[in-house]
């Protein structure tokens, strides 16, 4: 009879085997607390126009250079479940506004650091959740009066270009001019009449070669494809999008046939080949003059296919297919049948066009219809153009944004400072033990300006007190420049220095819900990994298998 191990009293008892169990402030809360701060310690210095870009290497070994804080825990796949959550809430604030990801995660960590110390000091995390609380709705009572700017007609290229170079400059310092005016004139030109504005209207094609400065817009889509066909443009065409290969149907049942002569056999292959020219001419007779189609083109239908002189582009996505139905108006046909009237699209040019040594296919609209716009960025690599498409990405979001709410506060730290004086402030009238988890909140605040400051090279401690000066004397706008040569401080509204008021208002929201969590949290309980036994780290180089 095997000798029963009692299992150690307690809730490893109650676990299988293998489980994990921390509890208590020691092994739960200062552990959560400082595995975030090292994961905000990370994205931090890659805040601000003048923040340091991450190496990633993702687990399919994609190389990943870059300081948007979005793409970095998105390919950095965090393991900590306390950490964890500082990543969805900081997806979150992706998803909702598409700009802000590094402010979440910096403010998160900020507001565990400091309620570190009030833990250290005895003040229960009931408390300092309860402070949190009461300053967050204090700080967002304050941000909409600190509204410095207001988009009236996002209609207005000059209005627009103003309120999305901030957002521009944070990744692309020194390119914000020529990139806002591109993006402006992108999303402008797409705004539709009754419906809200989509992001994914505006699309990115990457080019290979020149420089940043030969980027430009088309209206409509840029493929980079070849023509299948002869014929290489086609103006004012008519186009008709298929889902199925184009060429001889295949049967879906098989079948035997019995040839007897030599007469028959070329009746036979005749008949399939007068079938599928049929098919074509009845496609050119219905007035389409480009053939889209998401399968391959055989080569007898490309030799009817260029008889009739129609155009032949392949896409062999369907999310492309997709989405050129939607900028040219076509209806996708699943079978080789003659569109009719109402499922073919337009585009007043469709033509190929060589960029560099890239072959591409433009369907180009003129009109004011136009649903999709296209940026085509040029650079010298491929991870630099990823950079300028991220940047891009950045303004449609904050253009998106301000379709739905226009108001802007001053950036360059300056709205952040203003919160933390008038958050501190409502601090001192508030009786009860929650007032030192107020005044952690605004000193949690404090981090974005010393963040800027660290980042440029300069010396935190006194940028802050300069700026609390300037402050205190009413000039509430001052941020901090970082720009080397000229002041410390800047008018940020002058300067054009505009953050999104929905992104600062949603961040706020979901770092304090996610640090509060975070706190809330004392025990934690980790079962046992489903699977065998995990593979030997390089263990396909071991000595044995030499």
């Amino acid at each position: 009879m095997a000798l029963h191990v009692p299992q150690a009293p307690g809730v490893a008892q109650m676990l299988k085997d293998g489980a994990r169990y921390f509890s208590g402030l020691e092994e739960a809360v200062y552990r959560n607390i400082s595995a975030c701060k090292q994961f905000a310690q990370t994205v931090r210095t890659a805040y601000g126009p003048n923040g340091m870009n991450k190496m990633v290497i993702n687990h399919i070994e994609k190389l990943f250079v870059t300081s948007d804080a979005a793409t970095i825990i998105k390919e950095l796949e965090v393991e900590h479940p306390a950490a964890k959550l500082m990543v969805l809430a900081s997806e979150m604030q992706e998803a909702e506004v598409g700009d802000g990801t590094n402010f979440v995660i910096i403010f998160a960590g900020a507001l565990l650091e400091a309620a570190e110390e009030l833990l250290r000091l005895g003040v229960t995390t009931s408390e300092i959740v309860e402070g949190y609380e009461v300053a967050l709705e204090k700080a967002l009572e304050i941000l909409g009066s600190l509204v410095v700017y207001k988009v009236e007609d996002y209609r207005d290229s000059a209005q627009v270009q103003k309120s999305i170079r901030a957002a521009i400059m944070s990744k692309q310092l020194g390119n914000e001019d020529f990139l806002t005016s591109l993006i402006s004139k992108a999303c402008i030109s797409i705004i539709p009449e009754k419906t809200t504005f989509n992001v994914d209207n505006v699309r990115v094609c990457k080019i290979l070669g020149a420089g940043l400065n030969s980027s430009q817009v088309v209206q409509g889509m840029v493929f980079r494809r070849q023509v299948e066909g002869d014929v290489t443009k086609k103006l004012r065409a008519k186009i008709a999008v298929y889902t199925c290969a184009i060429d001889i149907i295949q049967t879906e049942t098989k079948g035997t046939v019995l040839i007897k002569s030599a007469d028959e056999l070329m009746k036979f292959s005749r008949g399939e080949e007068s079938l599928l020219e049929n098919q074509i001419k009845a496609i050119a007779d219905s007035g389409a003059e480009v053939v889209v189609s998401g399968g391959k083109f055989g080569d007898m239908a490309l030799h009817y296919i260029n008889k009739y002189n129609l155009m032949a582009v392949r896409l062999p996505s369907k999310f492309d297919l997709r989405r050129l139905c939607k900028a040219v108006g076509a209806t996708a046909l699943s079978k080789l049948t003659p569109p009719c009237k109402e499922e073919l699209g337009y585009a007043d040019t469709v033509h190929m066009d060589e960029l560099g040594d890239t072959a591409v296919v433009v369907f180009r609209l003129d009109g004011n219809e136009s649903r999709i716009s296209t940026v085509v960025v040029r650079g010298s690599t491929d991870n630099y153009m990823d950079d300028i498409e991220r940047a891009i990405d950045d303004g449609v979001n904050t253009f998106k944004g301000l379709t739905k709410d226009g108001r802007f506060v001053a950036g360059a730290g300056a709205v952040e400072v203003e919160l933390a004086t008038q958050v501190a402030a409502h601090a001192d009238t508030l009786p009860g033990l929650e007032q030192y988890a107020v005044r952690k909140f605004a000193s949690a605040l404090e981090t974005f300006p010393k963040t800027l400051a660290e980042n440029s090279g300069n010396r935190a401690s006194e940028l802050l007190s300069k700026l609390y000066a300037a402050h205190k004397e009413g000039k509430r706008n001052y941020g901090f420049n970082i720009e080397g040569d000229g002041p410390v401080l800047i008018d940020a509204v002058n300067a054009g220095i505009l953050d999104l008021y929905v992104a600062k208002q949603w961040a706020l929201k979901y770092a304090v819900g996610a640090a509060c969590t975070i706190l809330k949290i004392d025990q934690i309980i980790m079962a046992k990994r489903a699977g065998g036994p995990k593979p030997r780290a390089g263990g396909h180089n071991s000595d044995d298998e030499d």
